[in-house]
């Protein structure tokens, strides 16, 4: 009987020992637990988030580029037209950019994203449309600005209606607005209904802010409609951050380019959009925004700024394609038009405002350091202009950037 209870003894004490070492190995677990979201933010207030919305057959849709400083609470929100063509090395071709998604997933998609913006972008969410329209309707709506009602067929004969002005659509009107398409309606009229949708989600993100992290059980029901590539408490601290932009002063940018027929891998011929100058101009419009993104002092980021392009050369449409990458870069251009003479030596900045930061960050964009006030020109005055500033292209502008001393 002893020697039982002496056995007994021995076996509660082996017990204890294996609680222990579980209970010190779950601590120390935690205790090493990372969180790569929070860690990133102790060196760097950006986060960039490739954020796809697939299809019902599982390819993509829409997708966007969300870049935020954390520190200032603004964002920009980057359309990625899905027939932007290029030679994807990926697929080892020239093709449509949302076929890379389709055939090899999110991380090859990515990394030719990353390639054609020139910047790293560390974070991915893929939401499927049955769980966008569920995440609409748990937002209790999304609300987007139709100029138009809405009254037409779908190719198997299914009737769509949205009504006109700034609406309030569920779930399932959400969806319809993604999928109508009206007769002769452009690509580009597409592409700005999937990206005001994207500012719907993140107003409606911001919006219930309250109520999705107010319990963790909360923000898994809206998790779980999500994929990401991060750990469930990683994607808590994303969203979060996510939910706080300020979503009245969101930048929306596009890839904008030359439409050109090209055949595909398929062998198939379609009208695809190749970015201006190999990609070169939407890097320095994602750059450009960045800065106005991080500006802390309020001068970049306050408002939109309005420029006049004129070309001072003899090379043709130098403004018109000039005001394309300044409109990349989100600023307003009123006008492109010809200079008073074609024969300008140098590419010059005039300074409408008297905002010296300002004009150089406009300068930046195409390098060019040489700025005037309107107070010193012979004409003009800050007071006489329609426009913030005026850029006048001269023989030194490339089409792209200025090159000193060169004459183009």
């Amino acid at each position: 009987m002893k020697k039982l209870r002496n056995e007994q003894k021995g076996l509660i004490f082996i017990a204890l020992i294996i609680i222990l070492v579980l209970v010190l190995s779950m601590f120390f677990v935690h205790s090493l637990k990372t969180n790569k979201v929070e860690e990133a933010l102790e060196y760097d207030t950006l986060l960039r988030i490739l954020f796809v919305v697939e299809d019902e057959d599982e390819d993509a849709l829409f997708s966007n580029v969300i870049i935020y400083d954390t520190s200032t609470k603004k964002a920009a929100v980057i359309n990625l037209p899905g027939y932007t063509g290029a030679i994807y090395q990926s697929l080892g071709g020239t093709d449509r950019l949302d076929e890379v998604y389709n055939e090899l997933g999110i991380e090859y998609y990515r990394t030719e994203v990353q390639k054609m913006l020139g910047i790293t972008i560390p974070y991915t969410s893929v939401i499927k449309l049955d769980n966008f329209i569920k995440l609409c309707d748990m937002f209790g709506g999304m609300r987007v600005f139709i100029p138009s009602p809405v009254d037409c067929m779908s190719q198997t004969g299914e009737r769509w209606l949205l009504p006109s002005g700034a609406v309030n659509l569920d779930g399932d009107k959400i969806a319809v607005y993604l999928r109508y398409r009206e007769e002769d309606e452009t690509e580009e009229s597409i592409q700005d209904r999937y990206q005001n949708v994207m500012g719907a989600f993140l107003t409606g993100l911001h919006d219930m802010s309250f109520k999705i992290f107010n319990k963790e059980q909360n923000f898994r029901m809206y998790a779980d409609c999500i994929q990401t590539n991060l750990a469930d408490y990683e994607e808590e601290t994303l969203y979060l951050q996510i939910s706080e932009i300020d979503t009245e002063s969101i930048i929306k940018q596009t890839i904008t380019g030359s439409l050109r027929n090209v055949e595909l891998r398929s062998g198939e011929t379609q009208q695809l959009l190749f970015p201006l100058n190999n990609s070169e101009f939407i890097k320095e419009a994602v750059k450009q925004t960045t800065y106005m993104l991080m500006s802390t002092d309020g001068t970049l980021s306050n408002r939109i700024y309005v420029l006049e392009i004129q070309n001072g050369t003899k090379t043709q449409g130098l403004a018109r394609r000039t005001a394309t990458l300044y409109q990349n870069a989100s600023y307003d251009v009123l006008s492109a038009v010809n200079a008073d003479s074609n024969d300008y030596a140098q590419t010059v900045i005039i300074d409408h405002i008297g905002n010296e930061a300002v004009a150089k960050q406009v300068g930046e964009l195409i390098r060019c350091t040489n700025i005037m006030a309107a107070a010193d020109m012979e004409e003009g005055s800050p007071s006489d202009s329609m426009v913030d500033f005026t850029v006048i292209l001269g023989r030194d502008f490339n089409g792209a950037y200025v090159i000193p001393g060169a004459s183009y």
